[in-house]
């Protein structure tokens, strides 16, 4: 779905499940890195918002270059959704994903603030969280879009948003994005009183893997599995230092976790399907008669069906990868 990139063959070894392999994949370089000063010298940190967003619906779509007897071309499109997974699935994610988080940053030598201490400074009273779980229809790559839900871990009073956390589609995202900016200018003063810095992470997690717009293969069709990955470009950290300075860094490599996570079916109509026949016999009857390929489009519709207990597992430890691309920057830049 949302992953426009290749998997490379990197393998790392996982635990749980059957030892599911976890894939980079991306540009050449794993981050990409906006600043280098915010946690220079630091000896401690507070997390102020570590967001965990999850792809439920993504319409992909492409506008195909062929034409051959109008079977190919057109623009083809993937509607997928996923179902299977409760709000007690993705509130165990976010918590798991935190506490691995947070105790990464104290085995690297930062002493973490309590939240509760975080949240009561006067600073953090306009902080302008939102409720927990957030809907978002989000931009996507081009001729894409969708739909994400974003969880807070529990430990933190509210869900707070950053500016670039989010990439929203349509006049729904507007006073959000107001929110956002509010909310960084809190999160600055407040590393400047407190002395520390103050870390905000978000991870979109993708429940499919599609070819993007432009990397179709012969015949305008859409490969779909079911990996579990933390989208590159939509995940990032921002690290706001009690210096004023900031530093922002987004994965540049997706990562991906493969295993017995979703169950994908077609959950095209039949109705759909045999219109798109008829479509492609029409078509490949006027290419015979002289008058060119037409060009109908392809629509599919997947559902991925959540395995509870694995995805849980999988969709944590795409997020514990991930953590340790982050906390291995704030090692390198501290």
């Amino acid at each position: 779905m949302m992953i426009r990139h290749r998997h490379a063959a990197l393998a790392l070894a996982a635990a749980a499940l059957t030892l599911p392999v976890a894939a980079y994949a991306g540009d050449s370089t794993p981050v990409k890195i906006s600043g280098k000063e915010a946690v220079k010298g630091a000896t401690g940190a507070a997390v102020a918002a570590f967001n965990i967003g999850f792809i439920f619906e993504s319409t992909d779509q492409t506008k195909a270059t062929g034409g051959l007897m109008g079977a190919f071309g057109g623009t083809t499109k993937a509607k997928s959704s996923l179902v299977g997974v409760t709000p007690e699935m993705m509130q165990k994610i976010a918590d798991a994903a935190y506490a691995d988080f947070t105790a990464k940053l104290a085995a690297a030598g930062l002493t973490v603030k309590d939240p509760a201490t975080v949240f009561a400074a006067p600073e953090m009273a306009k902080s302008h969280g939102q409720t927990s779980p957030l809907d978002i229809s989000i931009a996507l790559e081009k001729g894409s879009k969708g739909k994400a839900t974003y969880v807070k871990p529990a430990v933190l009073p509210s869900l707070i948003m950053v500016g670039g956390d989010f990439q929203g589609s349509g006049f729904s995202s507007m006073g959000l994005a107001m929110d956002a900016g509010q909310a960084s200018a809190a999160l600055s003063n407040y590393a400047k009183a407190a002395g520390v810095p103050v870390i905000d992470v978000t991870y979109l997690i993708d429940f499919s893997d599609q070819k993007r717009p432009g990397a179709f293969s012969f015949g305008g069709g859409l490969n779909v599995n079911a990996n579990l990955s933390v989208v590159a470009g939509y995940s990032q950290m921002t690290v706001f230092g009690p210096n004023g300075k900031n530093t922002t860094v987004t994965l540049n490599q997706g990562v991906s976790v493969d295993g017995e996570f979703i169950d994908k079916h077609d959950a095209s109509s039949g109705t759909a399907k045999t219109t798109q026949a008829v479509a492609n016999v029409a078509g490949g009857i006027m290419a015979a008669m002289g008058h060119g390929g037409m060009m109908f489009g392809k629509t599919r519709k997947f559902e991925f069906d959540a395995k509870p207990g694995n995805y849980e597992e999988g969709a944590a430890k795409a997020a514990g990868l991930a953590n340790d691309v982050l906390i291995g920057q704030i090692t390198a830049l501290k």
